[in-house]
């Protein structure tokens, strides 16, 4: 194998290990979200686990088709307004997952705070 075709399969290993990663960080800072937010529930940890799936998707379309963050951090008011619409959203998507609007904004501020301090790359 050469060089190049090496460098492109460990690239596209990196990448799944990226995504992998990306979403394993996404279902560790919604469940300690859903932990401290009154009135938002997640039922078991398959629930956490589509749930994670689910946002990091909308995160995903959101970004591509507005080019916004739904992040609580860095984008001011327009990206937590989005991460409480995200959380809000979600619900519809994922059986066993329940959260209020209230919860969804509580619940966007506590997931930026823990967003920002879990270590990783954001963006993909």
């Amino acid at each position: 194998m050469s060089e190049a075709q090496g460098s492109r399969a460990n690239s596209g290993t990196s990448t799944v290990w990226q995504i992998v990663g990306r979403l394993i960080g996404a279902a560790v800072v919604l469940a300690i979200t859903a932990f401290f937010t009154p009135g938002f529930t997640i039922n078991s940890i398959w629930t956490l686990a589509i749930a994670a799936i689910v946002l990091t998707i909308i995160d995903y379309l959101v970004v591509k088709f507005t080019g916004l963050h739904a992040s609580p951090f860095g984008k001011g008011f327009v990206g937590f307004a989005l991460a409480a619409i995200t959380l809000y959203v979600t619900q519809f998507f994922v059986a066993g997952y329940s959260i209020s609007w209230i919860a969804a904004i509580i619940g966007a501020l506590i997931y930026g705070v823990v967003d920002y301090f879990i270590p990783g790359n954001q963006s993909m």
